[in-house]
């Protein structure tokens, strides 16, 4: 990360380790003593899934259980948030969106992978619940969209790499379904279920989905005809591959438990979302270091949206009407 943000390396304390070494996990534990454990490392590639499956189980599995293990023996953990992903459940092309309670699997390999990650968080909150070591959640995501994604096949940072080259956005699933939602949504989401789960435990050691909420998902196709509309200019050219590699056509989350519970909703529209990560790629193609800019200013936009939203400002705002400090403070 830090290679791709200039500067970052000189503002946070960075460890580069393999999650896949479990020795290397444990020093990082016993260096920094944290207290809160996000788990976001991966391969979170489907296609590349296909080509490396080993590669792919050993990071999202293994690295799960290594980092657990990890939190488990660290006296200093007062939870851990295992992020997974929305591809974890075992899809069955249904037009609405699947609940923390329906099965987990997945047919290519990362998806797979991702439900295995559920089963062995589900496993390590259920066997050290007793010793107190067992805060473990897991939070499911929609499409993440966003600044500083370089990652390939990646729809969106594909679609901005051919537009700001001005090259012909090709697309081989124009017709497929995500839960699309700008990075910063799901992030506030996961700080949300980390205060709860640190200073309540018990019924927030869950899984938790964080997705869009409009009524209609976009298509890819219409996700890229917005993006190109917004950079005005581009073309939208469909290259469909029928010889191309099993992915789900359609996708979509129910985060109806984490408003219900954690009072958490999405704020940002669709064209909210294109616009600022749109925004932070042409920024960071003029200059590189306006990026920092670029990020402080769409998350202070952020935080204004969640202030005057009553059901986030209770948690997140304090001396708003009905907030909590404890609450406030942690998140």
């Amino acid at each position: 990360m830090a290679a791709g943000w200039p500067g970052l390396a000189a503002e946070l304390p960075c460890h580069s380790v393999d999650v896949r070494d479990a020795p290397a996990v444990q020093r990082v534990f016993a260096a920094e003593r944290p207290e809160v454990v996000f788990h976001l490392a991966a391969q979170p590639l489907v296609r590349r899934s296909y080509r490396e499956p080993v590669e792919t189980f050993a990071a999202n599995v293994m690295g799960t259980v290594h980092v657990l293990e990890a939190a488990r023996t660290a006296p200093s953990v007062l939870g851990v948030v295992v992020i997974t992903s929305d591809k974890c459940y075992e899809n069955r092309e249904w037009h609405w969106g699947y609940r923390e309670t329906d099965a987990v699997g997945g047919f290519d390999p990362y998806s797979a992978s991702k439900g295995c990650a559920e089963l062995v968080a589900a496993s390590y909150r259920r066997s050290y619940a007793a010793d107190g070591t067992g805060r473990v959640a897991t939070a499911r995501a929609g499409n993440v969209i966003g600044g500083g994604d370089w990652a390939e096949d990646r729809l969106v940072p594909d679609i901005l790499r051919s537009v700001l080259a001005d090259e012909p956005v090709r697309l081989r699933r124009p017709d497929a379904i995500r839960p699309w939602q700008h990075v910063l949504e799901p992030l506030s989401g996961y700080l949300a279920l980390a205060a709860r789960l640190c200073q309540v435990g018990g019924r927030f050691a869950d899984g938790w989905n964080f997705g869009p909420s409009e009524p209609r998902p976009l298509t890819v196709k219409e996700v890229a005809d917005r993006l190109v509309q917004l950079a005005g200019r581009g073309r939208v050219v469909v290259d469909s591959d029928s010889s191309a590699l099993h992915e789900a056509h359609y996708l979509r989350l129910d985060s109806s438990k984490a408003a219900a519970e954690l009072g958490w909703v999405p704020l940002l529209s669709t064209d909210d979302r294109l616009a600022w990560t749109l925004d932070w790629f042409s920024a960071w193609r003029a200059d590189p270091a306006s990026v920092w800019r670029v990020t402080g200013e769409q998350i202070t936009d952020y935080e204004r949206r969640i202030s005057q939203c009553p059901q986030l400002a209770r948690w997140w705002c304090p001396g708003s009407p009905g907030s909590s400090a404890g609450h406030s403070h942690a998140a």
